[in-house]
């Protein structure tokens, strides 16, 4: 009877030793567990810090963009065209074969701007550090261009107020009136004879206010470029405040 029981007590073992080493090796087959992400904590500082660093990093970019000769010429979606309650006077200077004047003047009024934009970026920066975002949370997550639209609500008059003198001077710097007052002269005049209404737009608030929208349409892409793209977020706080929203 003894020698029937060891041999099976025997092959026991030595099947449960075998199970044991099956299941050893398929458990080193299995990968660990991935780490399960955590998003980074953000405080309200966290936030307006993050939001405040990405209009900087977004007004020092679209400045050094529209700055430059052709900085707004060359860019059909900051491009400033002929005055638009002017129009009347554009169509009047083309009929006359003064198409060498129309093209001077709107080149010359695009130059004013990139002038004018380069006294720009204290004072955007300025009105950027002053901020007070009690809403940040609900700026980080209202989506693409929700900070911008923000920073212009609640900046733009005090900026047309800092900007406009600014534009007055590069308005003299490139001589844009040398260009304009030819064209106005001359289309007034005829008003005069045929009874038609005289126009002369405020070139110094034109220049201001599509100067201004300009720059802020080019904050907006920089902002939204920090939104999506992991590379645009130049630093620790841009990193981890956009970060947290681009893996909701």
């Amino acid at each position: 009877m003894k020698k029937i029981l060891f041999p099976l007590f025997f092959g026991a073992i030595v099947s449960a030793t075998l199970s044991c080493d099956v299941l050893n090796e398929a458990a080193s087959l299995i990968p660990p567990s991935a780490p399960v992400a955590t998003k980074p904590q953000l405080s309200n500082s966290d936030v307006i810090a993050g939001l405040k660093e990405a209009l900087n990093v977004g007004i020092n970019n679209s400045v050094s963009l529209t700055s430059v000769t052709d900085g707004f010429l060359g860019n059909s979606s900051i491009r400033l065209p002929f005055p638009e309650d002017a129009m009347k006077v554009k169509q009047k200077a083309l009929d006359w074969g003064l198409t060498n004047q129309v093209e001077k003047f709107e080149t010359t009024l695009n130059r004013a701007a990139e002038e004018a934009t380069k006294e720009a970026l204290p004072i955007f920066k300025d009105a950027i550090l002053n901020m007070t975002i009690s809403d940040g949370f609900a700026i980080l997550n209202g989506g693409d261009g929700a900070a911008t639209k923000f920073l212009r609500n609640a900046t733009t008059t005090k900026l047309v107020a800092a900007f406009s003198p600014k534009v007055e001077a590069a308005i003299a710097k490139v001589k844009l009136t040398e260009y304009w007052n030819p064209i106005i002269t001359k289309y007034n005049s005829a008003m005069t004879l045929t009874g038609g209404e005289k126009l002369n737009p405020d070139l110094n608030k034109y220049v201001t206010e599509k100067a201004i929208l300009g720059l802020f349409i080019m904050v907006e892409k920089e902002e939204n470029k920090i939104r999506k793209d992991p590379m645009a977020r130049v630093n620790s706080i841009l990193q981890k405040v956009f970060g947290s929203i681009s893996s909701n």
